[in-house]
């Protein structure tokens, strides 16, 4: 190994680059089957509107050039080609500076979505892969050991990911320190899984000990990440570990696997590295230039990092360079879902026949069971769980998604599991009502069958016709 690159590494840097690949390419498709209906021409907030009133400066795109539907199908799709060359090793088939260029691509590509994606990207895990993608860029292929100043950086990314998220834990809600924030995590959390029921149901003291298990993962271990070999590869297993254990309690799209990618680059695997040539001058000085600029944007997310008033998720530059994370800094108490209905008859009553759209993801039909969806990301439902906490949150796209169910809009109607209206017989009005949901006792399944028991609380929207009028029942 020389004083620039660690030759060690290299199969962690070969698990690490396909396993980004298989993220980039999840992510890719999840944007080119969704965004016809949140974010193209017709959508609930369509880009053109969105760039028209945003500059360039603030939000970098290549879409600030151009936009059309099939331009973004086609850069989605074009996302999609090339994460799977990427997973399938066509960058260690290039020289360095073309392996280099073409890790660019998604990341050039990528971004161009998120900056004009608003609500239905505001997600951390976003800038979270456009923060490891752009690194990606400068860990070499074939031609050249990893630099150890990249694999330095991504640890660096780690840390911040786990240790930020502790901190925002313990200054946020008491239950986490009182360790019963699992008490009701599993049940209220955005979008329950499979197991989330029987992890719900799991004895209060393996909650207790689950709470603290987190604490010890996030606040201690990552601090190991930055020792001597091989107990850097152990905090990296075992935040791994973390990782599939919360894969199996819920779908949080590709959160906990973009961390389990991160924490692979951190692990050194057994094996004897192949012959590299040294690192060409070029390439050291563009990758020590990059270093220096990220040790410099780590500023202010370090600043956050520490601050009493902790922000979660939060870009400080719009090329999402070097971001600030947090997640569940306060846990609901108690499940709020809106259930979204529609009438085909002429007048709305208490007593017309209200059928109830099914959502792919979020709780609806009591008797339906979760399904695994991550690491694929179902945009709609999470923030129809977030509009379940606060109509505040859906005020910019809940009125255009109520207005694309009365037209039947093909492409809204292919977010949802099942639409109760035939493509040529639309609802004459729709309405939402909030349920307050719980999971079902052992009880109470064996009885009923049901998953979940559900309460109306109050209405949420009024009954809503086309023209944009409402009337109560």
């Amino acid at each position: 190994m020389d004083w620039f690159t660690a030759s060690d590494y290299w199969l962690s840097r070969l698990v690490f680059q396909r396993a980004l690949a298989a993220v980039y390419l999840v992510a890719f498709v999840t944007a080119a089957l969704q965004f016809r209906a949140l974010l193209g021409e017709r959508g609930m907030l369509p880009i053109p509107r969105f760039v028209a009133r945003v500059p360039f400066g603030r939000a970098p795109s290549l879409f600030q050039w151009h936009y059309s539907d099939r331009f973004f199908a086609a850069s989605a799709w074009a996302g999609c080609a090339v994460s799977a060359a990427l997973l399938a090793g066509v960058d260690s088939l290039l020289p360095l500076w073309g392996g280099m260029a073409l890790w660019l691509v998604p990341w050039v590509l990528y971004l161009s979505i998120v900056n004009v994606g608003q609500t239905w990207y505001g997600f951390g895990w976003e800038s979270l892969l456009l923060e490891v993608g752009f690194l990606a860029v400068f860990l070499g292929n074939n031609e050249v050991a990893p630099p150890i100043v990249v694999l330095f950086l991504l640890r660096w990314i780690l840390f911040r990911v786990e240790f930020g998220a502790g901190l925002i834990k313990m200054r946020g809600d008491a239950c986490w320190r009182n360790l019963t924030c699992l008490d009701h995590h599993h049940e209220t959390q955005p979008m329950p899984g499979p197991l989330s029921w029987f992890f719900h149901h799991l004895p209060r003291p393996l909650h207790r000990a689950e709470v603290a298990a987190n604490h010890f993962t996030q606040l201690v271990v990552p601090v190991l990440l930055f020792t001597p070999q091989p107990l850097a590869t152990a905090a990296a297993a075992l935040m791994i570990v973390t990782q599939l254990w919360l894969v199996l309690s819920g779908n949080f799209s590709w959160l906990n696997w973009i961390t389990i990618v991160l924490a692979l680059s951190a692990v050194r695997f057994p094996g004897s590295p192949p012959s590299a040539a040294d690192a060409p001058l070029w390439y050291e000085v563009l990758v020590l230039a990059v270093a220096a600029l990220l040790v410099g944007l780590s500023y202010h997310p370090v600043r956050n990092m520490i601050s009493r008033r902790q922000v979660m998720n939060r870009s400080f530059d719009p090329l999402h360079l070097v971001n600030t994370y947090g997640a569940f800094g306060s846990v609901s108490r108690i499940r709020y879902e809106v259930v979204v209905e529609g009438t085909a008859d002429p007048v709305p009553h208490e007593d017309s026949d209200w059928r109830e759209y099914e959502f792919k993801g979020k709780p609806g039909d009591p008797r339906r069971w979760p399904r695994q969806f991550a690491p694929y990301h179902l945009r709609l439902d999470w923030m129809m769980w977030f509009a379940a906490l606060s109509p505040a949150y859906a005020e910019s796209w809940f009125g255009a998604l109520v207005e694309r169910l009365l037209e039947n809009d093909p492409a809204t109607l292919k977010l949802l599991r099942r639409s109760p209206f035939p493509p040529d017989g639309p609802p004459r009005f729709v309405r939402a009502r909030l349920f307050r949901y719980r999971y079902t006792t052992w009880r109470e399944l064996r009885e009923t069958g049901a998953c979940w028991e559900r309460t109306y609380v109050r209405e949420y929207l009024p009954p809503t016709r086309l023209a944009g009028t409402a009337q109560r029942s």
